[in-house]
């Protein structure tokens, strides 16, 4: 791969303005720019945002330089030439755009109420910028708008964004705050759309307001508090008079105005903006709470040390880009989930009703089709209070809502994907013992969620069936793989709990997923409820988000979805060596001309990493004998589909999920399986890992002639013994200890190959 960019370039080309970058600690590697934009035609980026934010936090200060965010659903395109402005939040990594709420804009001269063309210079209150004049780190991001002369500086709190603006000596300095900004045309099934909204002034340090919007989340409320430490001399209500005609507005009431200002040379004016999702009381609670002061300075500092506290629970030596992308990688998985509780607690429950978190937390955004597959594993290990939060809002939704979350947010379901994969969330949790969870009231949680029906999970044509027809539900084949598994969690948690019944019922409908198999075809195929093939069949013909038996993939990257079972799907397929062959022609085969669609990226012939299905097929390997093709699999991916720059991810990152494939993969394992307790080995890439437990114990990681050439594995010492699986399990990490690896540039056919040496269906002693 040829990047036009220097990685870390953007990184420490300051402007004379712009706070210095700490060189110490964890946050010295993290670049927020990886991810944000193709460096060219031929790559991806990760749909990630630059800006400022806290650990889980409600606020993500960031620059929009779309007007109508839409592609990069982040707001921010590292290749566009203008910003737009600065809003408070903002989606990490996902394919659909949404929030970017309250946003400002720093202007001069003649008032401008629209923010113009995108990337066009000098139209509406937009600005050009230069990257050579931007800067980030976690807590802070800085920019030169360069129509103006003006610098921008962004920090925040969990609840709070704080900007900081220098100022040009100017009788006509300007600050744009733009409630009309949010995506304006039709995205599938829904639309951006306000239903209500307010701007009003206070005083002549203070303006307060809200905005009521449709969108992805079906009704948001979104109030805001906002205090200058300026005053500022008039302000401009837009109400679509003859001055500003072209403003919008609604029912009369402003969307958009602008405070006034007379300014010195390089004056600087400072802006707190607290958002609530519950009321102005309690955005201004909010501020009062976490940011009564002004200090710029000592809060970006602040939030630093959060990002570092955070980011040395794993302490890793490699190169300083494998450094760069991994302690980045941790900085995206930990911006989200979501906490959007109020100071006090307070927040919005699925039925519209403001409720109270004993603990002040109530988190959202919950990716679950991406993330349950290795960022929730990720933070069973290194952030279990927080995963006891996240399910504990989880079964919030299923005592207002009637069942778990499959995409939710800003407290809302918005049926985004397939499956129900809030399950092995659970499950996972309660397996590895994580305290804080009511766990019968989640057991009740789960087997309710797998016997309602409900959009993307059709349970009553599943049990009438055994898999799901696709006149019944459309992305059937994938649903009936995806619901197999998820019946397998809700089968383990109910053996688990000694609940037979249960686990007979359940476990019986975690081996529907062979109904869908075509013995003729090789393939997982689509029927209808006559029990008719769908023809004709391709397997390299993709599906989206509809219409198509398979979701943003194709029947080769479909086949390999059987983690409950690998063995099983082994002997469907006619053994190892028919099992290892088909894999070989997996990743070989090319596709053709007009079989792929925007869905699927990062190709290595039909695997796909830029999209989560394919994610744990390089491990398949292990499970049929031929370890060293994991190996050189697993490291052909971290080597090549990952890197430093703005094109740092092969597809978008996903709320954490493309993160924390390399977060795993570079120490040397993963979870084929996320709720089994059992990491199959691949192949490391980091000279040396240390994992700190919440049980005070650490996991250790040394390996030992690694490098892009010594991919594969001569040897493992698992805490100064000789260790042939090709596996360790929960208990082995918890239990603390040193995995070591011996690395060269020829596979050891021997190591790892025998039945025993091979990922067992189960990795946990107690059942």
């Amino acid at each position: 791969m040829k990047y036009l960019i220097t990685p870390i370039l953007f990184l420490t080309v300051l402007s004379s303005m712009a706070q210095v970058r700490p060189s110490k600690g964890y946050v010295q590697y993290v670049n927020p720019f990886i991810g944000t934009g193709a460096v060219d035609k031929n790559s991806l980026s990760g749909s990630n945002f630059p800006g400022a934010t806290t650990p889980f936090a409600l606020i993500q200060l960031s620059p929009d330089t779309r007007d109508a965010p839409d592609d990069p659903g982040s707001g921010y395109d590292y290749n566009d030439k203008t910003i737009v402005g600065f809003s408070h939040t903002h989606l990490s990594g996902t394919g659909v755009a949404d929030l970017c709420d309250v946003l400002l804009m720093p202007t001069n001269g003649e008032l401008k109420l629209n923010p113009g063309r995108d990337s066009v210079k000098g139209s509406g209150y937009r600005s050009a910028f230069s990257h050579k004049q931007e800067t980030a780190w976690p807590g802070y991001y800085q920019v030169m708008l360069q129509d103006y002369g003006i610098n921008a500086e962004l920090t925040s709190t969990p609840h709070v964004g704080m900007h900081r603006y220098t100022f040009t000596k100017s009788d006509q300095s300007h600050i744009v705050i733009d409630l009309d900004h949010s995506l304006d045309k039709k995205r599938g099934y829904w639309q951006c759309k306000i239903i209500a909204a307010e701007i009003k002034v206070v005083n002549k340090n203070t303006i307060e307001g809200y905005r009521i919007i449709t969108g992805w989340a079906s009704l948001r409320k979104v109030y805001f508090h906002a205090e200058f430490s300026k005053p500022f001399v008039t302000e401009v209500l837009a109400d679509g008079s003859k001055r500003y005609p072209d403003v919008s507005v609604l029912n009369g009431t402003a969307l958009k105005a602008a405070l006034n200002f007379n300014t010195a040379d390089k004056e600087q004016v400072t802006v707190k903006v607290a958002l609530s999702a519950v009321s102005l009381e309690n955005a201004r609670l909010n501020m009062q709470t976490e940011l009564p002061g002004w200090d710029f300075e000592q809060t970006s500092r602040q939030s630093a040390d959060q990002w570092e506290k955070e980011l040395s629970k794993i302490k890793v030596e490699g190169t300083l880009e494998q450094k760069q992308i991994f302690y980045t990688g941790l900085y995206h998985a930990f911006t989200q989930p979501n906490n959007i509780a109020d100071v006090n607690g307070d927040y919005q429950a699925t039925n519209f009703t403001i409720q109270n978190a004993p603990d002040k937390t109530h988190y959202s955004t919950f990716s679950l089709w991406d993330t349950y597959r290795a960022a929730h594993p990720l933070y069973t290990l290194i952030q279990p209070e927080r995963t006891a939060g996240f399910i504990n809002s989880m079964l919030r939704q299923y005592d207002t809502y009637g069942y778990l979350p499959i995409w939710q947010l800003w407290g809302e379901e918005n049926y985004c994907m397939i499956g129900n994969h809030a399950i092995p969330v659970i499950t996972d949790a309660i397996l590895k013992s994580i305290p804080g969870i009511d766990v019968e009231k989640a057991y009740a949680a789960v087997k309710g969620s797998s016997l309602t029906d409900h959009p993307g999970s059709p349970f009553k044509a599943w049990e009438k069936f055994q898999y799901i027809p696709e006149n019944v539900e459309s992305q059937s084949v994938s649903v009936t793989l995806e619901t197999a598994y998820d019946d397998w969690c809700v089968a383990m948690l109910a053996k688990h709990l000694g609940k037979t019944d249960d686990y007979d019922h359940f476990i019986k409908r975690s081996a529907y997923y062979k109904n869908l198999y075509n013995a003729q075809t090789g393939f997982f195929q689509g029927k209808k409820s006559d029990g008719k093939w769908l023809a004709p069949f391709n397997p390299l013909e993709y599906g989206g988000n509809g219409g198509n038996p398979y979701t943003e993939a194709n029947a080769w990257q479909y086949f390999w979805y059987v983690p409950q079972n690998v063995p099983g799907l082994i002997e469907l397929t006619g053994g190892e060596k028919a099992f290892t062959d088909k894999l070989d022609q997996f990743f070989t085969l090319e596709n053709k001309p007009g079989d792929v669609n925007g869905n699927a990226s990062g190709f290595i012939g039909q695997y796909a990493h830029g999209n989560e299905p394919s994610h744990h097929i390089t491990y398949l390997y292990d499970y049929a004998g031929q370890p060293w093709k994991t190996q050189f699999y697993v490291s052909k991916v971290l080597n090549e589909l990952y890197n430093n720059s703005s094109s740092g991810y092969s597809g978008n990152e996903d709320c954490g999920q493309m993160a924390s494939w390399y977060i795993f993969s570079s120490m040397g394992f993963y979870p084929v399986n996320p709720a089994n307790g059992i990491y199959a080995i691949g192949s490391p890439v980091l000279k040396q890992a240390a994992i700190t437990l919440a049980n005070g114990k650490t996991f250790n990681v040394a390996v030992t002639n690694g490098s892009k050439v010594n991919c594969y594995i001569q040897a493992v010492k698992l805490n100064g013994k000789a260790y042939n699986k090709t596996y360790i399990t929960q208990n082995d990490i918890m239990n603390g200890g040193t995995l070591e690896f011996t690395m060269g540039a020829k596979p050891n056919k021997t190591w790892g190959i025998k039945p025993a040496e091979k990922p067992p269906i189960w990795g946990y002693n107690n059942n």
